[in-house]
């Protein structure tokens, strides 16, 4: 007597089914821990500098007694271990602790700062994007031709040209010799939204220029290879045209290695937004943090920093997502 027994559904099938989620559960784990590594690093690094930030607060007439009280205030005289996972627990809640010399919450601090960063940013990632998209495709579509030599031209001088001197030479040329735009300063885009993009124009596009040859360069390559693969030979042979094999085929293969090379260059944007606020006189993160550093106050760095590495490590899963989208494939294993 035989009996009937449902097959199950074909290997290669559930693992592209669940190819994504496991990728998605990977990143997430590990950037649970980076997060973790990166935070006590963070707060080691700021804590065990040799100043004394008791006697920088209470100034020179302070007493030992006044110190070691002050130290107590502070914490400081607990256990190192201690300190960092009751500094840890604070932080998973929002709360990154209070500046030693103003008294005034370092979230707070961070919050009125952080917007004009992640606007030069965003809007710098947004540029970098549009002009090396279209000059890597432009490049890649004209392979060899005038076009393509002298976009590969401009990105090799564009990525030999530091930000900081990109951002002086807007200013004289865009703010000086043609006023376009404010040579500096920061208006929140609730207030006046128009001016808001006029100041911030500057420094994102002193950032984007190297971004943009980066991703220029690797689209350019990828888009060559792409369009020299079998399944672009048989979609031109079905009669399909050259523009829709090239941008709703071979781009979405090509396009995760430059989606990718915009990934690592997020912490450099970041990282340029708090060079160029000295260029362009706005008050951001990198202020902040200058001006805590000048006086010792541990709180201010110590929450500025991790602010930046979880939005760096935030991008980088942003990026994952965006490259598993383009190519379902990503992950996937071969039985």
């Amino acid at each position: 007597m035989t009996s009937l027994t449902l097959a199950p559904a074909p290997a290669s099938r559930l693992r592209r089914l669940t190819a994504p989620v496991t990728a998605l559960a990977r990143g997430l784990a590990a950037l649970l821990a980076v997060a973790l590594v990166s935070s006590f690093l963070t707060f080691g690094l700021a804590a065990l500098g040799d100043a004394n930030p008791a006697a920088a607060v209470l100034g020179e007439t302070a007493t030992a007694e006044d110190i070691a009280r002050m130290n107590h205030e502070f914490g400081l005289d607990r256990p190192f271990l201690e300190r960092y996972a009751t500094w840890l627990g604070h932080a998973l809640t929002g709360d990154l602790g209070t500046s030693w010399f103003t008294r005034l919450p370092v979230a707070e601090s961070i919050a009125q700062r952080l917007p004009v960063d992640l606007s030069i940013t965003a809007f710098a990632v947004l540029l970098a994007t549009l002009a090396g998209g279209l000059a890597g495709i432009g490049a890649a579509a004209n392979a060899g031709g005038r076009f393509d030599r002298a976009v590969t031209a401009v990105c090799a001088a564009a990525s030999t040209v530091p930000a900081f001197v990109v951002g002086i030479g807007l200013i004289v040329l865009f703010a000086v010799v043609v006023p376009i735009f404010p040579s500096g300063g920061y208006v929140p885009f609730s207030e006046d939204p128009a001016q808001w993009l006029r100041l911030i124009t500057l420094p994102a596009l002193a950032l984007s220029l190297d971004s943009a040859a980066d991703i220029a360069r690797q689209l350019r390559t990828a888009l060559v290879g792409a369009l020299r693969e079998n399944y672009v030979t048989g979609a031109v042979v079905r009669g399909l045209s050259r523009r829709r094999v090239l941008l709703r085929h071979a781009l979405r293969n090509a396009a995760g290695p430059a989606v990718t090379v915009l990934g690592l260059h997020v912490p450099r944007l970041l990282g340029g937004a708090v060079v160029t606020e000295a260029v362009f006189a706005l008050p951001g993160l990198g202020r902040l943090t200058g001006e805590a550093a000048l006086k010792s106050d541990v709180p201010v760095i110590q929450g500025t920093l991790l602010t930046i590495v979880v939005l760096v490590l935030l991008s980088n899963v942003v990026v994952d997502a965006v490259v598993l989208r383009l190519r379902p494939g990503t992950g996937r294993r071969t039985s």
